[in-house]
């Protein structure tokens, strides 16, 4: 797997270059010394005349680690599936023995890893995973071999669709729940929602516990070549190249979930909506936060302090 982080931004935002016009929305407008309309910068302590001079650019970041040996792979990556399992519980992610991430397996691409069902998942260890066929049978892995059928339906139609995806995170968080009821897709109205423009597929339609190939098929149809889906009456689903990063795709939408239900509400209660990203600084943002490469370096200190936490026993 491989990916990089532009780390060359020559370009300022498109709001630090270019004037817009007032509009009321019925939101407060914040004023500059002038009385004017203020300007929002892309990020705080970025000044207009440094955006315009891309005086401020971007650090190199670190790769994922990279292995000559697919079953040394295995093994490493096997314990980054237990500590995202260990992240999701901590996060209050688990909901009985619904959820599921799986990691396609480096050494037989077509089969991937998942957690046993019925297992908690701060308790789980790399010894404990099993490994699911196309077929859909237990090959390998741990005493506990239950396997959630709804996983293998609905994480083998998108490995399948995407051969590029490593790792599916689907769980029933309980703000991404909430907004997957409203029956519609996520407003870019934070900086963080930015990493989604674009990148987030609504699935208008719930049959149930999925049980049948179909409905896999047709939920990996909708995410087409997305990175997270809303699953209408149901919950949220991310995937990506690492582990890493879709954890963190799992984790910024939940919290995106949260701040947009409060978003709505307060707005709501005054009468007015909440105001929306304009297009062309959404993308720009999205360069930055949206990539596979940010969502990888994001996930980064929760991944760290989990293994700190985890000692060295989760790995065996």
């Amino acid at each position: 797997m491989s990916f990089s982080v532009s780390n060359n931004f020559k370009m300022a935002p498109p709001s630090a270059i270019h004037t817009h016009e007032t509009v009321d929305t019925g939101a407060s407008v914040p004023t500059n010394s002038h009385g004017g309309p203020g300007t929002a910068t892309h990020e705080p302590g970025l000044t207009k005349a440094q955006a315009e001079k891309a005086e401020v650019e971007m650090p190199k970041f670190p790769a994922p680690k990279k292995f000559e040996d697919k079953y040394q792979e295995r093994e490493y990556q096997k314990g980054r599936l237990v500590l995202a399992f260990r992240i999701f519980a901590k996060l209050g992610f688990d909901e009985g023995v619904a959820g599921h991430i799986t990691l396609r397996d480096p050494v037989e691409p077509t089969s991937f890893w998942v957690n046993p069902f019925g297992v908690a998942w701060p308790l789980l260890k790399a010894s404990d995973l099993i490994r699911v066929n196309a077929q859909g049978k237990v090959v390998d892995g741990g005493p506990c071999r239950l396997l959630n059928a709804a996983a293998y339906m609905i994480h083998h139609a998108v490995h399948t669709a995407r051969p590029e995806i490593n790792c599916v995170a689907h769980s029933h968080s309980l703000y991404g729940r909430a907004f997957c009821s409203l029956g519609r897709n996520l407003d870019i109205i934070t900086q963080d929602s930015c990493a989604f423009y674009n990148d987030i597929a609504l699935y208008s339609s719930f049959k149930g516990i999925v049980l049948a190939e179909e409905e896999g098929i047709a939920i990996a149809a909708a995410l087409g070549n997305k990175k997270a889906a809303l699953l209408q009456n149901h919950g949220l689903l991310t995937c990506g190249r690492s582990i890493e990063s879709t954890i963190f795709w799992f984790m910024s939408l939940e919290k995106c979930c949260h701040a947009q239900l409060l978003a709505d509400a307060a707005a709501g209660g005054r009468g007015g909506e909440t105001v929306k990203i304009d297009e062309k600084d959404a993308e720009y943002t999205y360069q930055t936060v949206g990539t596979e490469g940010a969502g990888w370096f994001s996930a980064r200190p929760t991944f760290d302090i989990m293994e700190h936490e985890s000692g060295v026993d989760y790995k065996w």
